[in-house]
C-alpha cells in the first residue's frame, strides 16, 4: 500500500518535472535539427515534387531572379531624371535670379566677342605676314605664317582671338600644292563666326522664357533693333517700321516653324538662308542694288513696301481680310479658281466674327501664301502647295486629281485665244517629269526628289506658269540673246 503510493508518488513527480522542464531548457532552432535540414535540401532540389509544384518553384525563381535585377539596375541609375519643370513665375526669386543669371552669362559672351576694331587689326595682320601666290596673285599662308599671325593677333588683340587660331580650323580651308590657305576665306569665316554668335546673344536676350524658341513678337523685336544698323533700311519712314518687322518676321516663321507652333527654333534661325539673306541688306549700298535686285530680297524695303500694296489693291471693301473672290484677283486672275478654294481650306482659318462657315484670308495668312508661290522650289513651299493640291487629303496625287486640277488651267488657255491642248498629253508629261516611285500615284517626296516639282505646281494651279513652261524653249533663247547683248 506504501509501496504503490510511493511509486504513484514517484510518478508524479516525475511528470511535474517533466512539464516545467521545457521553461527551463532552450529548444534550438528548427534549422539546426538535421531532419529539418534534410527535408529542406529535399524540396528544394524539386525530386519529389509533381509538376505543378515543380512549376510553381521554377516560377518563384524567376521572378525572384528579376526582382534582383531590377533593384540591381535601380540601385545604379540612382534617381528618376525629371524630363518636366515648371517655368518660375514672373517676379519671384527664382525668376529674378535665372534672369540675372542669364545677363551675366550673355554678357560674359560678348566681352569674349571681338568687336570691328579687332577685326581690322587681325585683318592687318594677316595681310602684314602673308605671301603672294605668283601665278594667281592671291594672299596666302602656311602653316607656319597661320601660327606666327597666331602670335602677333594674340599680342595685339589678346586672347579672344585665339581659339580662330587652331590646327583644326586651318586643316577646314582649301589647300594648294604647297600646302597654304588663301587668308580671306580665313577672315570671312572669322566674321561669320562672330556675325552668327552676336545674333544668337542678341536673339537670347529677347527669349523671354529661355527655352531656345522665338515667339512672333521677340522675333519682330530683333529685326527692329537691326534696322539701324542695316544700310538700305535705315531711311525707312518711322510709320512703316511695325509693318516691315511684320513682314520680315514672316518670312522666318514660314521656313523655321514648319509646324507652325508659333515658335522658330534659334539655332534654325541662325542656319536658314533668311538671317543671311537679311544681313545683306548691310553689306551693300542702296545706290548699288538695281531695283531687280531689291525687288528679289523678301527683307528690302521695296519688297515689303510691294507686298503691302498688293494686299491693300486686292482688299476692295478695305476690311483688312481678303475673301476668296478677292484673292482670285491675285497675278491679274491667272490661278485657277480650284486652287483658290484649296489655298481657302487648308490655310485659312475660320472667322470668329462672321460665324457660320464664312473665310477670310488675314494678313499673316496672305504673307504665307506669296512666300509659298514665290519659293516654289523649296520644300517648305512645296508642301504648301502640296496640301492644295491633294483634293482628297490622301497624301498622293492620282491621275484623276491631274485631271481635275489642270482642267481649270485648260479652260484659261483657250480663254486666252491659245492653241488646243489635250489633258492626257499634260497629265502623261507631268509623270514623265516626276517619275514617281509608285507609277499610279504621285507623292510630295516624289516631287521633292524630281527636282521639277515647283515646275509642276506652276503648270497645275496657274495658266502663266503652264505657259513658261509651254515656251520654255523660246524664253531661254531670249534670255541667252539679253545676255549675250549685255
Amino acid at each position: 500500500m506504501s509501496t504503490a503510493s510511493a511509486d504513484v508518488g514517484d510518478a508524479g513527480d516525475g511528470a511535474s518535472s517533466a512539464a516545467t522542464a521545457p521553461a527551463g531548457r532552450r529548444i534550438p532552432p528548427a534549422s539546426s535539427m538535421p531532419w529539418v535540414r534534410n527535408l529542406r535540401r529535399f524540396v528544394g532540389t524539386g525530386a519529389g515534387l509533381g509538376s505543378e509544384a515543380l512549376m510553381e518553384l521554377e516560377t518563384k525563381r524567376i521572378l525572384l531572379e528579376i526582382f534582383k535585377e531590377r533593384q540591381r539596375k535601380s540601385a545604379e541609375a540612382g534617381s528618376i531624371p525629371s524630363f518636366y519643370k515648371k517655368k518660375p513665375e514672373d517676379g519671384s526669386i527664382s525668376n529674378r535670379v535665372q534672369r540675372l543669371a542669364k545677363y551675366r552669362f550673355l554678357k560674359k559672351q560678348s566681352e569674349l566677342l571681338l568687336n570691328a576694331d579687332d577685326l581690322d587689326a587681325m585683318w592687318v595682320c594677316l595681310r602684314e605676314n602673308c605671301v603672294i601666290d605668283d601665278a594667281t596673285g592671291a594672299e596666302k599662308m602656311n602653316y607656319e605664317d597661320f601660327c606666327h599671325i597666331a602670335t602677333v593677333c594674340t599680342e595685339q588683340i589678346g586672347q579672344k582671338c585665339k581659339r580662330f587660331f587652331s590646327p583644326s580650323n586651318f586643316m577646314k580651308f582649301e589647300k594648294d600644292d604647297s600646302g597654304r590657305i588663301a587668308i580671306l576665306p580665313f577672315y570671312l569665316y572669322v566674321m561669320r563666326t562672330v556675325s552668327l554668335t552676336q545674333a544668337r546673344i542678341d536673339m537670347s536676350e529677347l527669349d523671354e522664357d529661355s527655352d531656345g524658341f522665338l515667339q512672333p513678337h521677340e522675333m519682330e523685336a530683333y529685326i527692329r533693333g537691326l534696322i539701324p544698323n542695316l544700310a538700305q533700311l535705315r531711311d525707312m519712314p518711322s510709320a512703316f517700321v511695325q509693318m516691315y518687322c511684320r513682314i520680315a518676321a514672316r518670312k522666318f516663321f514660314f521656313f523655321c516653324d514648319p509646324h507652325r507652333r508659333g515658335k522658330a527654333c534659334i539655332k534654325k534661325v541662325l542656319l536658314s538662308n533668311c538671317l543671311q539673306e537679311l544681313m545683306e541688306l548691310h553689306q551693300e549700298s542702296e545706290e548699288e542694288v538695281t531695283d531687280t535686285e531689291q525687288a528679289e530680297n523678301w527683307f528690302s524695303l521695296t519688297s515689303a513696301q510691294r507686298i503691302c500694296d498688293m494686299f491693300l489693291a486686292l482688299d476692295k471693301d478695305t476690311n483688312g481680310t481678303l475673301s476668296k473672290q478677292e484673292l482670285k484677283e491675285y497675278a491679274d486672275g491667272t490661278l485657277t479658281e480650284i486652287f483658290v478654294e484649296r489655298v481657302f481650306d487648308e490655310h485659312v482659318r475660320r472667322s470668329k466674327v462672321g460665324g457660320g462657315n464664312s473665310r477670310e484670308m488675314d494678313f499673316e495668312s496672305f504673307l504665307d501664301f506669296v512666300l509659298a508661290l514665290e519659293n516654289k522650289d523649296t520644300p517648305e513651299g512645296l508642301t504648301y502647295l502640296f496640301r492644295c493640291l491633294d483634293l482628297n487629303g490622301r497624301g498622293f496625287l492620282t491621275t484623276a486629281d491631274i485631271h481635275t486640277l489642270f482642267r481649270d488651267v485648260h479652260q484659261k488657255w483657250i480663254e486666252g485665244g491659245n492653241y488646243e491642248l489635250c489633258i492626257e498629253d499634260v497629265r502623261d508629261e507631268i509623270w514623265d517629269m516626276v517619275k514617281p516611285a509608285d507609277p499610279l500615284r504621285i507623292a510630295l517626296a516624289d516631287l521633292l526628289s524630281c527636282k521639277q516639282g515647283g515646275t509642276i505646281a506652276s503648270m497645275l494651279i496657274d495658266v502663266r506658269g503652264f505657259w513658261a513652261h509651254d515656251n520654255r524653249e523660246n524664253l531661254l533663247q531670249e534670255e541667252e540673246e539679253q545676255v549675250e547683248e549685255a
